[in-house]
């Protein structure tokens, strides 16, 4: 069967799947749900299953003819805390969580590809080598790609390279961005704890004014994005919280601070949580106050390999036309946990155009949906890369 023929017949199952797994969302590591509906349809099409990982993560692989080449794919499961405000038919049923980043969709897209795959296992010359599928839990912040591969997945299912995809609103369906570096952001949080001597507020010479030298390390930590380093590398350092004190002639003994770094490399964030430390220590002691940071490392950069990054846009012209795949698009300060993945492995993670974000409405907006009519291109990019993956000789 063709792959045309397969979409005519399959396709309102897939987009019935689609909103089922949308109308059910489940949060991070609660994914039961859906892994018992990913991990049925993966078995009946015939499939290699393997369940558990991460906890509710699931593993599916395909083995065709005898060449060791073998490819990763890979789709997130999980949902948002957030309260839906749409109001068809297959929304949210579940109070406070909703499919607001498009999972749904990209569970579906891998689905159709794994079960087309499968059908064709018998049938298809270029079909030769090992389809390892990995549907994973906990993208939105709990990192269940580290855990995944913290728990050995790479090394229980080898694979050559690695691929993921991410639906993007505000680029017209049939468009890809293909990135050959950096695609998003580290995703690293801080606190910084001003620690001095309280004081009625009349008499502030008989303590140390927390709030000024709080404020003083707000400012100083501007220069370190403007003024330290290199204008041409993109980063931010973002300060988003400022708390001290409860009365409104009392200077307190503690301010907390917190707040987000995004970069593009390691050797950047390292750099910024230097240049953190040295204005929490020295502007501290200049206000007589402790400044204390607490930097913590969270996503990694998601960094594409040049040659992979490379492949998927000559899949992707190949399919959607050379003008409609982008390879200068500016990367996201987003960040996302398939840097785990590719800290390991060559790949490439790209945008698939998810349509124009009618009225704005873009990732985890509570009106938020992903767009039906871009199944197939997924399905068929995720066809077309396997195919013309192990239709190469094997390393």
């Amino acid at each position: 069967m063709s792959l045309d023929q397969f979409l005519q017949q399959h396709l309102a199952d897939l987009t019935g799947v689609r909103h089922d797994i949308h109308a059910h969302p489940e949060l991070a590591f609660e994914e039961n749900r859906t892994g018992d509906l990913v991990a049925a349809r993966l078995e009946r099409a015939g499939l290699e299953v393997h369940r558990g990982w991460a906890g509710t993560g699931v593993v599916a692989v395909l083995r065709c003819g005898t060449s060791a080449r073998a490819i990763g794919l890979r789709a997130d499961m999980d949902a948002l805390p957030i309260h839906e405000l749409n109001e068809f038919g297959h929304c949210s049923q579940h109070h406070g969580k909703m499919h607001a980043c498009g999972h749904d969709g990209h569970t579906a897209m891998l689905l159709g590809a794994a079960e087309y795959l499968a059908q064709q296992r018998d049938f298809d010359g270029a079909l030769d080598g090992t389809v390892v599928f990995y549907f994973q839990p906990a993208e939105e912040g709990e990192g269940g790609a580290r855990v995944m591969v913290e728990e050995g997945v790479l090394e229980k299912f080898p694979v050559d390279a690695v691929f993921g995809l991410h639906n993007w609103p505000g680029m017209p369906e049939g468009e890809m961005a293909v990135h050959a570096g950096p695609v998003m952001a580290c995703a690293d949080r801080f606190d910084i704890v001003v620690t001095g001597n309280g004081a009625h507020a009349a008499m502030p010479h008989q303590g140390n004014d927390v709030v000024v030298a709080g404020s003083a390390i707000v400012q100083a930590l501007q220069t370190v994005i403007s003024r330290t380093r290199d204008p041409l590398t993109p980063a931010v350092l973002s300060v988003t919280r400022f708390h001290a004190g409860e009365a409104n002639n009392v200077l307190a003994d503690k301010a907390v601070l917190g707040g987000t770094v995004r970069a593009f490399s390691n050797a950047e964030r390292d750099r910024i949580e230097a240049a953190m430390q040295s204005i929490c220590l020295h502007v501290g002691t200049a206000y007589g106050v402790r400044a204390e940071l607490d930097y913590r490392h969270g996503y990694p950069p998601t960094v594409n390999s040049e040659a992979e990054a490379r492949f998927c846009a000559e899949v992707a012209a190949e399919l959607f036309g050379a003008g409609k795949v982008k390879t200068a698009v500016a990367p996201s300060m987003g960040a996302e946990d398939f840097a785990y993945f590719l800290e390991r492995k060559p790949g490439a993670y790209v945008w698939l155009g998810n349509g124009m974000a009618e009225g704005g409405c873009m990732l985890h907006n509570p009106r938020y949906d992903f767009n039906d009519s871009v199944l197939p291109l997924g399905v068929r990019y995720w066809v077309a890369l396997v195919r013309r993956f192990l239709a190469q000789p094997a390393a």
